[in-house]
């Protein structure tokens, strides 16, 4: 009996082994790992996002530096919205963000194509082009002014081109102020635009250009087939620069019109400047501090978002 019990047993297939797989332990992580992420998170929390809440905080205040703030709701933004020098200041931000930051864009990138290829001279041409950029803003400015002063630079060149009677007080007309001040800092932007496309070329497959070229591709479609596609990461971090740069301007314009003649140099930057420092209305100018940020995060996230969509 025992025997046919153990060869039925035997026929019988084996149970089956347990394969639910193991709980593993998480990993701790490292000490580092979280050093680097918690240090720069911490720093950020002190000296960014901190002092954005507290500046959101002061915009629905009255204050004026001395005595407490007092709480007033959304009034400076309703003060904003009837502000005729505001609304002045906010039409020549955007327009500054146009021209400087189209020109930026252009003639950096022009200078990149042009300077992309290794031969005889170009780095000194590079060089040339990148040492406005490690002038200060003020010492630029300095420069400029003395090229637009009555019979300076400006004024000798125009004469020689037989264009007299374009001479002006460039600095003090109302008509020409922005514009003279655009010029120096694009003198400046240019090249730091044009060094962040040469690493965006740099990068790009040389096999791209040459199977383009074997298909027939001209010069010009090549540029836009090829290299522009390719520039894509580029692009977003020349946006961001150019954006912030563009609101934060305030160096060049300060030193060279502080914002006039009768506003016509006024930027949100030195009208925010000039709120909180002269007419000591901090309050408000936390009102226009807020509108910079949310101007340069609307430009921004819109051109990330629409880039999202073309790559889905």
């Amino acid at each position: 009996m025992t025997s046919v019990d153990e060869r039925v047993l035997a026929a019988q297939p084996p149970a089956p082994a347990n394969t639910r797989p193991r709980r593993r332990r998480g990993k701790p992580l490292s000490p580092l790992l979280v050093a680097f992420v918690l240090v720069p998170f911490a720093v950020e929390s002190i000296w960014v996002f901190w002092p954005a809440l507290q500046g959101f905080w002061f915009s629905l205040t009255r204050w004026d530096g001395l005595e407490p703030p007092t709480y007033i709701g959304f009034d400076n933004y309703a003060e904003l919205a009837g502000d005729a020098t505001f609304r002045g200041a906010l039409i020549n931000t955007v327009l500054w963000l146009v021209l400087f930051g189209g020109l930026s864009v252009i003639g950096g990138f022009g200078m990149a194509l042009i300077l992309q290829r290794e031969r005889r001279g170009v780095g000194f041409y590079r060089a040339a082009l990148f040492t406005p950029v490690v002038f200060s803003l003020v010492v630029t400015a300095l420069v400029w002014r003395v090229f637009y002063q009555p019979d300076g630079v400006a004024d000798e060149l125009l004469r020689a081109v037989g264009l007299e009677h374009l001479i002006r007080p460039w600095l003090a007309d109302p008509e020409t102020a922005l514009y003279a001040v655009i010029l120096p800092a694009l003198w400046r932007q240019i090249g730091y635009v044009m060094v962040l496309y040469l690493a965006g070329l740099k990068a790009i497959d040389p096999a791209l250009h040459e199977a383009a070229k074997m298909d027939g591709a001209n010069n010009w479609q090549r540029l836009r087939n090829v290299t522009i596609p390719q520039l894509k990461g580029v692009n977003a971090v020349v946006l961001s620069v150019i954006v912030i740069d563009s609101l934060r301007s305030f160096d060049i314009v300060w030193s060279l019109t502080k914002g006039g003649p009768y506003h016509s140099s006024e930027l949100l930057s030195t009208y925010m400047y000039s709120t909180a420092f002269q007419s000591l209305r901090l309050g408000y100018a936390s009102a226009i501090a807020v509108v910079i940020f949310v101007l340069a995060l609307a430009v921004i996230l819109g051109y990330l978002v629409r880039a999202f969509r073309e790559d889905a």
